[in-house]
């Protein structure tokens, strides 16, 4: 929930700030589907591999004392079989993979908000960036603390979801480093003029066409000869305003 919460409270200050509405609906757009698949891709991985959890023995045999086949020596759990099924979903980590999707993905949308890749050197606009990763890495540490997962469990979750939020976040934003990484690839469709590119949508509609400001301009023109004339013919005593 926090890795979708939170990057959508922050896609919608800079919504109420800007006014673009291209950039909210990719924002949204991009981090659900960069959680979804992910989600997909960590659900199948899980079920194909079957690695059990760290606490496995214990949901083999609760009470603590193992039993096996007399013959054969087979492991006979006798707990629980839902609680069984799910000790065999150790890797990978589906609570650090959904926490590097989300969050890696509003690391991705705020290196290119914040122009973290202008070469200004500003060590501020990085730890910003990092802090959402940062987050998404407590997550899986305490995943491995809880016994929940191994460590290859997390840090496979991990990459799995950054790798997802990277793919979706440029599929829908320029990348941060570009020029036009400000907003994303539809706003630049419909306004290609770069220099209203960090004024929002506001100015789009404000800005007036080729053809009308080409009228203004001999409007302009005109009225600036018709006075020119008559405050000469006023000087040359004339009394009449041509």
């Amino acid at each position: 929930i926090y890795a979708v919460i939170l990057p959508m409270l922050i896609f919608a200050a800079i919504y109420v700030k800007k006014k673009n509405a291209y950039d909210l609906h990719h924002a949204i757009l991009g981090l659900l589907f960069s959680v979804l698949i992910t989600g997909v891709l960590t659900d199948a991985i899980k079920d194909g591999v079957g690695r059990p959890r760290p606490n496995f023995y214990y949901r083999c045999f609760p009470d603590g004392v193992p039993n096996y086949k007399a013959v054969t020596r087979q492991v006979i759990c006798h707990g629980d079989a839902k609680v069984i099924k799910e000790g065999h979903k150790s890797f990978p980590s589906g609570h650090t993979s959904w926490s590097f999707a989300g969050l890696g993905f509003l690391s991705w949308y705020l290196a290119g908000k914040i122009r973290v890749f202008d070469r200004g050197g500003h060590i501020a606009k990085l730890c910003i960036v990092i802090l959402p990763l940062l987050f998404a890495a407590m997550v899986g540490v305490s995943r491995v603390a809880d016994y929940w997962h191994h460590w290859q469990d997390v840090f496979a979750g991990g990459i799995l979801g950054l790798v997802v939020a990277s793919f979706c976040y440029l599929q829908f934003f320029p990348h941060p480093a570009s020029k036009h990484g400000l907003w994303p690839h539809a706003f630049r469709h419909h306004n290609p003029n770069p220099e209203t590119e960090n004024q929002g949508t506001t100015d789009t509609h404000q800005s007036v066409p080729p053809h009308d400001l080409s009228m203004v301009q001999y409007v302009a023109s005109m009225e600036m000869r018709t006075n020119g004339r008559a405050l000469d013919n006023m000087e040359a005593g004339s009394g009449r305003a041509w």
